[in-house]
């Protein structure tokens, strides 16, 4: 489990795929203590829960080894990953952290398309849309994950929404760099969606 709150910028140093396509071996580089991280430990990156498989030091830099497979490469934006795509990352909650977005699964939804951008002083508006199967989990004031980032949503209508950037998330993460046009992983809360269910089976 994750909370959508970033705790470093990672780089793509070395992307390996198979001849099939089916699979993605990614280096990642990385500000995290090389000691803090094991085989089989759970990233986020850019809300898309992934498993190191390996990790070392190189140039005095961290960098960590995931596999993306074929699932991930349909469903999310890691199929147009490439080297020097910068990435949010976030490290698995640990019993006892503080909660300081939502609860984020870290199993990204689907994708979600940056429509418009409007820049604020030390601010910024995106306008966004997604499927009209996600979009019902969307609600005003309601909380969604956008490529690993928690945030609160503002207005919605029909299946575009909107969020407001403030200037720490934006120093932070990479969503200074979203354009219109651009493409991003969303997931959905998920006790949007268990009220969903619920009320689907009255």
């Amino acid at each position: 489990m994750f909370t959508g709150i970033v705790t470093d910028l990672g780089e793509i140093i070395a992307l390996k795929p198979t001849a099939q396509g089916q699979l993605h071996r990614l280096r990642i580089a990385c500000r995290y203590d090389r000691a803090t991280i094991v085989d089989g430990a759970s990233i986020a990156c850019n809300g898309v829960c992934l498993t190191v498989v390996a990790s070392g030091i190189e140039g005095g830099r961290t960098w960590f080894d995931v596999d993306a497979a074929a699932e991930t490469l349909r469903l999310t934006t890691a199929r147009h990953w490439a080297v020097g795509t910068g990435l949010n990352l976030e490290r698995a909650l640990k019993i006892g952290d503080e909660l300081g977005g939502h609860l984020v699964a870290g199993h990204a939804d689907g994708i979600a398309a940056i429509l418009t951008r409007e820049d604020m002083p030390d601010m910024a508006r995106f306008e966004l849309s997604t499927t009209r199967e996600l979009a019902r989990f969307i609600a005003p004031k309601g909380s969604v994950t956008l490529d690993g980032v928690s945030l609160t949503v503002n207005t919605v209508h029909d299946t575009a929404f909107s969020v407001l950037i403030i200037p720490h998330t934006l120093n932070v993460t990479t969503l200074s760099g979203w354009r219109a046009g651009g493409e991003v992983n969303i997931e959905v809360d998920q006790m949007a969606r268990y009220a969903a269910r619920l009320a689907e089976m009255k």
